[in-house]
């Protein structure tokens, strides 16, 4: 039979527990069937409703007095027992109540707590940890903590400092969330879908979505922090709390775009914060409105990129350029607030005017120099150095140095300066004359070569052209590399300098004697000469007369003496007449006809003379001619 009754009503809505007592009736009271708790038993079985046990089973032996003496002592234990149960029942803690306890010591997992019944209870350490890991109590502390349902393997008493911290402030934000009002909340740790967050003692749920107004990539990173959120959400039956910052957030933005609006006009001048930068510009948070500095407004100059002239979180004054109030859509400018240093470009920077810039760009075909904020000269290649060979600009400038340069030329409307670099330094063509004057032997290494000559270097940057018609006098060279190869060392004369086109001509065989000029002053029209037959074209045969001389035999002039025409080839060998001379073409007519006819005319002169005894007969003349022609 039961004599007390313990029942613990649970109310998942409510935080409280209540207990109550089934006072024993007459009938039903016996002194022998109370079974009272052990002062060493669990707290569980400290706070379970007392029962009735199986009676003992008295003796029949046993004497009548001694069965009414063993009554009297037992309802004296039961008065006793039940002070004791009543007191210890108080003791008790119920799952729904918050108490207090003492930490008496801390495990790899666990915190043991004393709770003041006798016994020991422990608490999930996880549950006291900061957001840096670290334990937020130490033995000897108090701290409340709420009784979990069993125990565990040790004997010791389940408790959860959560639940008690989280019952603690359940009035607090059921209050926040009933006002609509913010309250701050610690973010502990990076849970999955956002961040677990504490508030007042209490767990609470923030979704990554409402972190903040934009999606934020690194949410581990805000683990420490404190944020001011609303409650969106609370159900303290399953012990859930959601919060919001966006909605915080945004209520704060729109009160801000409302007093932005109020004053946002096309040419009014505000300060914003660059909130975001991509390649072609810059957001810029006006206060509860985002408007656009494009990268082409941010600098009378050129920019490469935003981050060159402003960095995300600067505090940045603009002017507004255009605003459209349906779409709400802001462009702003930047160098607009400054006048356009163009206007007066062509004053401040005349023609001729030594300058000095910082590089900023350097590209194939230059080098851009800063002259000042907005101000930008281009260095073309070709103005770098006297040299003629081309190099590349990185070669001789980089960005950042800082370079002096002379104002070649100012262009306001296209917003174009052109500089020039070498004009510093003196032009050494300008004292080519006097240093190689024409008719000095030089020498230099080749080059190049191209198809129309060999470019060899005197000294450094400057370079001189044997043309192919000056690499020999004999030989007829159709390609340079026929005579030279890249890399050679040679001498060579100087033939013509034109500093202003900045050219040098040079000739390799000026420095043999001119065999044609040899030629022409010991040959004169008439002679007749012997020749080697070199090449055969369809107008007639190419003449070798002299070493590296060569002259022409039309083929109406290749006749026999009997007026046959003659088939030539290369390689065969006549005598030829010099018809035609002409030093300044260097050439030379040839005719194999004119000695025939040569010969004729000596024979008839021959004939005229008198007869004598020492001179031919006719009948011996005819016979040599006879001979002369079946030689040929």
């Amino acid at each position: 039979m039961i004599l007390f009754d313990e029942t613990t009503a649970h109310n998942s809505d409510s935080t409280t527990a209540v207990a109550t007592e089934v006072e024993p009736t007459a009938t039903e009271t016996n002194p022998t069937e109370l079974n009272v708790p052990e002062q060493n038993s669990a707290p569980q079985e400290q706070a379970q409703v007392a029962t009735a046990t199986s009676r003992e089973e008295e003796p029949d032996s046993a004497p009548a007095e001694d069965k009414h003496g063993d009554e009297k002592h037992a309802s004296e234990d039961f008065a006793s027992a039940l002070e004791n149960f009543t007191t210890e029942t108080e003791e008790a803690v119920g799952e729904d109540r918050v108490i207090k306890g003492t930490v008496l010591k801390l495990t790899a997992t666990h915190v043991v707590v004393d709770i003041g019944t006798k016994s020991e209870g422990m608490l999930p350490l996880s549950e006291v940890l900061d957001h840096e890991g670290k334990p937020k109590v130490k033995p000897g502390d108090e701290i409340e903590v709420m009784r979990e349902k069993g125990q565990t393997e040790e004997g010791y008493v389940n408790l959860s400092h959560q639940k008690a911290a989280r019952l603690h402030a359940w009035d607090e934000v059921e209050k926040a969330h009933h006002d609509k009002r913010p309250v701050k909340a610690t973010v502990i740790e990076r849970t999955k879908g956002g961040l677990t967050v504490d508030i007042l003692g209490a767990r609470a749920f923030l979704p990554g979505s409402q972190v903040d107004l934009r999606p934020i990539r690194n949410l581990e990173g805000m683990k420490g922090q404190t944020l001011e959120v609303t409650v969106i959400k609370v159900n303290k039956k399953r012990g859930n709390i959601v919060v919001s910052r966006k909605e915080l957030l945004e209520g704060e933005q729109n009160e801000k775009r409302s007093k932005t609006l109020e004053h946002l006009e096309e040419g009014s001048i505000l300060t914003g914060v660059v909130k975001n930068l991509t390649e072609y510009g810059a957001f810029v948070d006006l206060g509860g409105l985002d408007g656009l500095l494009h990268i082409t407004d941010m600098s009378w100059g050129r920019l490469t990129h935003p981050r060159d002239l402003v960095n995300v979180g600067d505090q940045i004054q603009v002017k507004v350029l255009k605003y459209d109030k349906e779409k709400q859509r802001v462009s702003l400018g930047f160098k607009q607030l400054t006048p356009d240093p163009w206007l007066d470009a062509e004053h401040r920077y005349p023609v001729g005017a030594h300058v000095s810039g910082r590089v900023i760009s350097v590209t194939d075909y230059g080098a851009f120099v800063e002259l000042e904020q907005g101000i930008e000269g281009l260095v073309h290649v070709s103005e770098m150095t006297w040299s003629k060979r081309m190099k590349h600009p990185s070669k001789l400038v980089n960005v950042g140095d800082q370079v002096e340069c002379v104002v070649l030329s100012v262009n306001p409307g296209e917003r174009r300066i052109s500089l020039g670099m070498r004009q510093l330094a003196a032009n050494p063509w300008d004292a080519l004359h006097d240093k190689y004057p024409v008719g000095m032997t030089v020498e230099g290494r080749v080059r190049n070569l191209t198809d129309f000559g060999a470019f060899i270097e005197i000294e450094d940057g400057i370079d001189g052209l044997v043309h192919v018609s000056n690499l020999s006098w004999t030989k007829r060279v159709k390609h340079p590399s026929e005579v030279l190869k890249k890399g050679d060392r040679v001498k060579a004369i100087v033939l013509a300098i034109e500093p202003d086109k900045r050219r040098l001509s040079l000739g390799v065989k000026q420095l043999q004697p001119d065999v044609w000029e040899s030629f022409f002053a010991t040959h004169h029209v008439g002679d007749v000469i012997h020749g080697k037959v070199l090449r055969v074209a369809a107008f007639g045969a190419f003449v070798e007369i002299a070493e590296g001389v060569e002259g022409l035999c039309h083929k109406s002039e290749a006749i026999d003496g009997n007026g046959q025409p003659l088939h030539l080839e290369p390689g065969l060998e006549h005598d030829f007449k010099i018809i035609k001379m002409s030093a300044e073409e260097k050439k030379v007519g040839l005719s194999i006809r004119a000695v025939g006819e040569e010969a004729s005319r000596s024979e008839v002169e021959a004939y005229k003379q008198p007869v004598s005894s020492t001179s031919s007969t006719i009948g011996e003349l005819i016979s040599w001619k006879r001979a002369s022609n079946e030689n040929n």
